[in-house]
């Protein structure tokens, strides 16, 4: 099959009651695969959390804003982390990317099997500026995750919706197609409309056999309401990591001064890693010293200052 570009589209029904997201996460999710080495169940586990958290990002977050999704299970993958922006990109990492169960009873992988039945979906909102995120948390409903996120939309957003989440994985492990849609219902919806669109979403074929069958996302779209959808926009999704060395300087500062002190004399460097990458920084004697130091002069400032506010006379008048 001829890999096209993966891209996620907005759209809205022509009257204004149905909002609906479509995307085509195939090279996403493969290159998650490629960076954590993940085995099937893992792969699913982590595509489906990855496309969907690519679905709310893109839908309720503007700007710079970020989101990040934790998944909490009490299966063998762990836990599952993914960050998303509004501009398409995610990224993510699991607790164990090593999982292969044997098919659940509809032939399928058992993504539930994998993830855990009993468990957490939280959801964190993050604006540049904000000093307390939003964040949001309902228990897993079943662990197929779309149904998890579709809970999570109706109990913590109140915004009724339908989340459909698919990844189908060769069996060289290399992922043939991922994607994912999700339908929230407006303001003016009748019980009689929603009712129509539950019954067009019974039968409508996993979001893997359609994409297997060359359909894009606005085919997907098209299956559920014809020719009654407005396109609001177009955009490209992929799996990117913004990670620097500055940002795990950062790290490093955060953690003891004697901690430090027996990295620089005992190990005489560092080596970082980004969990959701891979990729490795490293830091040499005098970088962590030149840390150490700051770390040290920062205290002393904060000290200095404390010791100053503590020596100022209380005003005792009483007006």
């Amino acid at each position: 099959m001829t890999k096209t570009t993966d891209y996620l589209v907005k759209s809205i029904t022509k009257d204004g009651k149905f909002r609906a997201y479509a995307v085509n996460a195939t090279q996403l999710v493969e290159k998650a695969h490629e960076i954590h080495d993940t085995w099937s169940a893992s792969s699913a586990a982590l595509g489906r959390t990855l496309i969907g958290t690519v679905l709310l990002a893109t839908a309720g977050l503007e700007g710079e804003a970020g989101m990040t999704v934790k998944i909490q299970g009490n299966g063998p993958v762990g836990y599952i982390i993914a960050d998303g922006t509004a501009n398409g990109t995610v990224k993510g990492y699991m607790g164990n990317p090593h999982v292969n169960l044997p098919a659940n009873s509809k032939g399928k992988i058992d993504v539930a099997g994998a993830v855990g039945t009993k468990g957490t979906l939280s959801v964190t909102k993050m604006a540049p500026g904000d000093k307390t995120p939003y964040t949001g948390e309902v228990n897993l409903v079943s662990g197929e995750l779309g149904d998890d996120f579709t809970y999570y939309l109706a109990q913590s957003e109140q915004i009724p919706s339908a989340v459909g989440l698919s990844v189908f994985v060769n069996p060289d492990e290399s992922i043939q197609v991922a994607g994912g849609f999700m339908i929230q219902v407006l303001p003016g919806a009748s019980d009689e409309e929603i009712g129509k669109l539950e019954e067009k979403l019974k039968s409508l074929p996993l979001v893997s056999e359609m994409l297997r069958d060359g359909d894009t996302p606005e085919d997907i779209l098209g299956k559920l309401f014809g020719d009654q959808l407005k396109i609001l926009d177009k955009m490209p999704v992929r799996y990117e990591c913004n990670c620097n060395k500055q940002r795990f300087a950062h790290a490093l500062e955060s953690i003891s001064a004697d901690d430090l002190k027996k990295l620089i004399d005992e190990d005489h460097h560092a080596e970082t890693v980004c969990q959701f990458c891979g990729k490795k920084y490293e830091f040499t004697e005098d970088e962590l010293q030149l840390i150490y130091d700051k770390k040290l002069a920062d205290a002393a400032a904060d000290q200095e200052t404390a010791a100053k506010e503590g020596t100022k006379t209380p005003n005792t008048d009483q007006k």
